[in-house]
């Protein structure tokens, strides 16, 4: 099969072809984020499985910082490729990679520090606190490898590798799922053998990538002496701050859910939206993973002046976006009973609360690909500030609006369905920036 390039000409086959390993990459790690659930949920209990849904919004803001190295530095050096200079790409890269490292110890630190305070501020109660911190402080031990993780699957694909980064992320995923049986049906370690399991997975997806570009290699990204980019830091932050601004407001928004569930519904509710939250991310990993496996081809032709191509590039994304979302929308009223059932099917009343919570809940995924394609395009393209608004609008002011609101009208309802608003929100913003900006960016 022939290797497929940042300067070819994309069908729909080929395009495809070509983010199908970041596509793969970033469902293979959200289906072994589901197994942890899986395990604890039937293995812990349902207070060990709220623990952890509840801890999981904060391990999220830590690790954010390893989302935003990965869009905004795969932007620059995308650019940095097109416009011919291979050498100050690899001094980028290898310096991002370093940057990222070095940022999470300094977080993982400060996490295992507040921890406890952390855990009771985000609602936890009597033995929840306990099962938080010691999920939570495991996790803060692989976090440089787990943000260093998410670093690279931008950069593979930078690097014009996505099907080793795709096959490191199945061996971490493995990895992890093998040990979540071990640790928790095996040896009863509970709460604490998932974290384990987590820990030991992000370490083989940080590490042998780090071995892989520190040796010889075919691809067009190798790590090589570097420096003190400051301006490159900078840059790199401000394309990647919509990754970073989303994954802060997401984590910051299930914390307000939780608050908002326990109020309404108690612990089942945190449960509950535990179940959805892993739907949520195994149908946004779809999203996530083409417009992350797209991105680097977007960076090339903005940089080299395509554009053409980059009109090309658009209008398929923006088709295969839409026509993942309807698909995702039906799978989920679909299949809403048969994964409830899978999580949670030990207890009718919990199960037939997440039953109906999902239904009303899919609709969201109708609207879902296009918001999220409008973020990661103005990150390729350097815009970040573009890129912030969309993803801040859609991930916090609009989602944060309606979880306030809605419930007061509608009770628990009103949670589900507040995504629901948001999305569709989002996609009006995120259309209307698409044709404010077409004629500086020609895509259109």
């Amino acid at each position: 099969m022939d290797r497929i390039r940042l300067s070819d000409h994309f069908t729909y086959r080929r395009l495809i072809r070509f983010t199908m390993p970041s596509i793969a990459m970033m469902v293979f790690v959200s289906v072994y984020y589901a197994v942890d659930g899986f395990f604890v949920s039937n293995y812990v209990g349902t207070t060990a499985f709220a623990a952890l849904n509840l801890i999981m919004p904060f391990i999220m803001v830590v690790s954010a910082t390893g989302f935003m190295m990965g869009a905004g530095g795969s932007a620059i050096i995308g650019k940095t490729l097109g416009e011919g200079d291979n050498r100050l790409a690899q001094e980028y890269f290898s310096f991002f990679v370093w940057v990222t490292i070095i940022a999470g110890v300094i977080l993982s630190i400060l996490g295992v520090i507040f921890m406890r305070p952390i855990a009771i501020l985000l609602g936890a109660e009597g033995e929840m606190i306990d099962l938080c911190v010691i999920y939570g402080n495991i996790s803060m031990i692989s976090m440089p490898m787990y943000m260093t993780q998410y670093v690279f699957q931008s950069f593979f694909i930078a690097a014009e590798k996505p099907t080793i980064g795709l096959k490191v992320t199945i061996a971490a995923g493995c990895t992890n799922m093998v040990l979540d049986y071990v640790f928790i049906a095996l040896m009863g370690m509970g709460l604490a053998g998932a974290a384990l399991a987590t820990a030991a997975s992000e370490f083989v997806g940080g590490l042998v990538p780090i071995i892989y570009f520190a040796r010889k290699n075919d691809s067009t990204l190798r790590f090589v002496r570097t420096k003190f980019y400051g301006r490159a830091l900078g840059k790199a932050c401000t394309n990647g701050c919509s990754e970073f601004a989303s994954n802060i407001s997401t984590s910051f928004i299930s914390i307000v859910f939780n608050l908002q569930l326990i109020k309404y519904a108690g612990e089942n509710g945190v449960a509950a939206y535990g179940v959805l939250m892993y739907v949520a991310i195994l149908f946004g990993a779809v999203l996530m993973g083409y417009c992350v496996g797209v991105a680097p081809v977007i960076s090339y032709g903005y940089g080299a002046g395509t554009h053409n191509e980059m009109k090309n590039i658009f209008r398929k994304s923006c088709t295969l976006m839409a026509v993942c979302g309807v698909v995702m929308t039906v799978f989920g009223l679909v299949t809403a009973v048969p994964i409830s059932s899978f999580f949670v099917g030990y207890d009718s009343e919990l199960m037939d609360m997440t039953v109906r919570g999902l239904r009303i809940f899919a609709f969201a995924f109708t609207f879902m690909g296009i918001g999220c394609f409008g973020s990661s395009l103005f990150t390729a393209l350097n815009n970040g500030i573009i890129s912030a608004i969309i993803s801040v609008v859609r991930t916090f002011v609009f989602r944060l609006s309606a979880v306030l609101l809605l419930p007061l009208v509608l009770g628990i309802d009103g949670i589900w369905l507040s995504t629901c608003c948001a999305e569709g929100l989002a996609f009006a913003v995120t259309i209307t920036f698409f044709w404010i900006y077409r004629k500086k960016y020609h895509y259109i």
